[in-house]
């Protein structure tokens, strides 16, 4: 009786095991919601750090308003 309960539970647990594979090989990025006057904020502070240039800095921030718009 007792090989019968645990034949049982290891069917269960197998089928659980199925039932929560995915078959989407496909990777979602994470959903990041980051104002625009934070992403200004990060971009200055890359520039006074020297992690970018002048010039990267200004292209950067012309793209950010343009896409605002």
């Amino acid at each position: 009786m007792s090989a019968r309960i645990a034949q049982s539970a290891v069917i269960v647990a197998l089928l659980a095991l199925v039932a929560c594979s995915s078959t989407s090989t496909e990777v979602m990025p994470p959903t990041v919601n980051v104002s625009i006057g934070q992403q200004l904020i990060d971009l200055k502070k890359a520039k006074d750090s020297g992690a970018m240039s002048q010039k990267e800095y200004e292209q950067q921030v012309r793209q950010l308003v343009d896409g605002v718009k």
